[in-house]
């Protein structure tokens, strides 16, 4: 059974550029340009960074890479933190690293930031980031900044527990600015955690600026030519529910004999030093015993930009079968949207969001008959799957890098301006935050 928002107001299809090789675009490209305008602000980002390999140090690097092609490096930092026992080649702008377990590092980098005349501090939020309890060892970092600090929420918890309630309401507390990815989380962040809604700005994740092409540019180069793609990429844990996917399959090659599920992704590192490959050997040993192993393609490592480009080009069809409603964004969800894909989900709180329109198709949680029924109704329908892509792929051009740089930017400014006010003249700097936020961004 398909959901109610699924595959409706269908598109009269429209023409679809074909390219003869793999486009090249997204952020390397763009930081090759001359910079549009200057950075109005000294800004230090805090969070994981590349070469870490995480969801959240992925984003981070993304993130300063888009506001370097915007406004130049000059006044960017980063401020990293290492999981225990691990240090990391970073670039240069990663200019003081903390350890995720060791208390005295935050309050060390907050003295690092405060005596390098840092404007504002961007800090990037995950609980299992940061050390303590829920990640509490950041407050001690946010209660010795003396600047303004602008908030970005990867995770917002509709039932939190003691301890989560309070690092996030502290947080909330000391942030000028909360930055979130979806409508369903800024509401949870004013219902849960009581923050008035104009302390919040909602901006996408960001995702590079892809063509839509069709599937066939990109899978000759991955051997993947003939080939019906459905793919799933992304760190593998089991709350991701690859396995709904693999046992989906067979009933998909009854219908579509040249199907093939890729599932691109490693075991995070910390996992796999806790106890091995165990969840990749789980899947292995499923896509063997349903007689699928040689359907069923794993590339398991960390994939670069690039490849990730190759990979999500290459789908017929994206698959998130993530087992818990609970998710606030995806990341992964995000670029194959950008990308103009038809989409197959489960219906967590962003893909329940992002979806909705016919932008993809919700199925139950755990439901391997209905990711079947999804996948096979989309490959028997050219017309229904790209008229999916089209609407996909419109929808994903307001979360282009480019504009979500602009965006961080006008928050990052609109908490600089806010924080140098007294108490009495903050509604009239309300009145004029706009055009202020604006003459500041045109400098």
């Amino acid at each position: 059974m398909f959901a109610p928002n699924t595959l409706l107001n269908l598109q009269p299809n429209r023409i679809v550029r074909r390219e003869s090789q793999p486009p090249v675009f997204g952020i390397e490209s763009a930081l090759q340009q001359k910079p549009n305008r200057s950075l109005p602000l000294r800004v230090a980002v805090i969070g994981n960074h590349l070469p870490r390999q995480c969801g959240i140090a992925t984003f981070t690097t993304d993130l300063c890479d888009a506001i370097t092609a915007e406004y130049g490096s000059t006044g960017l930092s980063v401020v990293a933190v290492n999981d225990p026992q691990s240090s990391y080649a970073y670039p240069k702008r990663v200019r003081f690293e903390i350890a995720e377990g060791d208390i005295a590092s935050y309050r060390a980098a907050a003295a690092f930031l405060n005596s390098n005349n840092i404007d504002l501090v961007c800090l990037q939020h995950e609980y299992g980031i940061y050390g303590g309890v829920a990640g509490s060892y950041v407050l001690q970092l946010l209660e010795h900044l003396v600047m303004p600090v602008v908030t970005t929420l990867h995770t917002i918890l509709r039932e939190p527990d003691p301890y989560q309630r309070i690092v996030m309401q502290k947080i909330a507390a000391r942030s000028a600015r909360l930055i979130v990815m979806s409508d369903y989380s800024s509401h949870i962040l004013e219902d849960v955690f009581e923050v008035p809604g104009e302390k919040i700005d909602r901006i996408p994740h960001g995702i590079p600026n892809m063509p839509f092409v069709e599937p066939e540019v990109y899978k000759e180069s991955l051997s993947l030519g003939g080939k019906s793609v459905l793919l799933t990429f992304g760190l593998l844990s089991p709350n991701k529910g690859f396995e709904s996917a693999i046992r989906a399959l067979p009933r998909i090659l009854t219908r579509h004999s040249n199907a093939v599920y890729l599932i691109a992704g490693a075991t995070p590192p910390h996992v796999r030093a806790r106890e091995g490959d165990r969840y990749l050997n789980q899947l292995q040993a499923l896509a063997k015993e349903l007689g699928v192993e040689k359907e069923v393609i794993f590339r398991n490592r960390f994939v670069s930009h690039q490849e990730m480009v190759a990979l999500v080009g290459s789908a017929d069809i994206y698959i998130t079968p993530y087992c818990h409603e609970e998710q606030a964004v995806s990341g992964t969800l995000a670029y194959a949207i950008g990308a103009g894909k038809a989409i197959i989900s489960t219906p967590y709180w962003y893909a329940a969001e992002v979806l909705d329109k016919g932008r993809g198709v919700l199925v139950p949680f755990g439901n391997p008959y209905a990711i079947a029924a999804a996948a096979n109704r989309l490959l028997d329908n050219d017309a229904v799957r790209q008229a999916m892509r089209q609407r996909a792929y419109a929808y994903g051009r307001q979360m282009v890098w480019k504009q979500v740089a602009q965006s961080y930017m006008r928050s990052f400014v609109r908490a600089s301006i806010r924080q140098t006010q007294p108490a009495d003249l903050r509604l009239s700097v309300q009145t004029a935050e706009s055009s202020s936020v604006n003459l500041l961004l045109s400098a």
